[in-house]
């Protein structure tokens, strides 16, 4: 699905919500699974809005559908909290005059699971990977240690996991802090919702490493 920029995003009843400045992908699928609507005549804010409240697309008009609720509640939207994704990444560069694809970010300390979680109400993936411990893990998951090669999705060794950092209020893995490796010589902070699969000692990650190696600095 492509959206032209600024197409302009409607209520089911006609109401103007915003306009499109840009969308949110999956990084295993390249499907595309939000939209940022910039603030108008509804949102005072920039609001990511899953694709899943979208009823109607054409070129310049956007149409949610007609259960998609109240929108004041949706995430505002936080540039820091996303990162541009490349030709490298396996998606063509858009047209022009549409929208640039980005990729989730989460920061640390973001509650991803909860009643009030935003990613479980709003269709953000929930990973479902968990530290490993000398008791029973959650049905369902995968575990998740230090030491573990990560390799990119490009079958890079792009460093082993150094520390593994964990929601605050459960036992869930969120992101990977990777050290010095073959490839990256400073640490990262990987999320776990770009994990695509544990297998034994080794992480594969669904992004490439030429995005891995953009990401900033990470400092413990």
């Amino acid at each position: 699905m492509q959206f032209k920029e600024g197409a302009s995003v409607f209520t089911s009843e006609g109401q103007r919500v915003g306009q499109i400045d840009r969308v949110v992908i999956d990084p295993e699928t390249k499907e595309v699974t939000h939209v940022v609507v910039q603030k108008g005549f509804l949102f005072t804010t920039d609001k990511v809005v899953p694709v899943s409240l979208i009823g109607a697309a054409t070129e310049n008009r956007v149409t949610l559908r007609d259960d998609a609720g109240d929108l004041q509640p949706l995430p505002d939207f936080e540039e820091t909290h996303y990162v541009p994704v490349s030709a490298a990444e396996g998606r063509e560069r858009p047209p022009a005059g549409y929208v640039r694809p980005l990729y989730w970010y989460p920061p640390t300390g973001f509650t991803w699971w909860g009643s009030l979680g935003y990613p479980a109400r709003y269709g953000y993936p929930i990973p479902l990977y968990v530290v490993r411990t000398e008791r029973h893990v959650p049905e369902g998951t995968v575990t998740l240690e230090e030491g573990a090669k990560v390799l990119s999705r490009d079958g890079e060794h792009v460093g082993d996991v150094e520390a593994v950092l964990t929601d605050p209020e459960k036992d869930r893995a969120t992101h990977l802090l990777i050290s010095q490796g073959l490839l990256l010589k400073e640490h990262k902070l990987v999320p776990t919702t770009w994990v695509s699969a544990v297998l034994g000692d080794e992480v594969h990650l669904s992004v490439g490493s030429d995005l891995l190696g953009s990401l900033p600095e990470y400092h413990p």
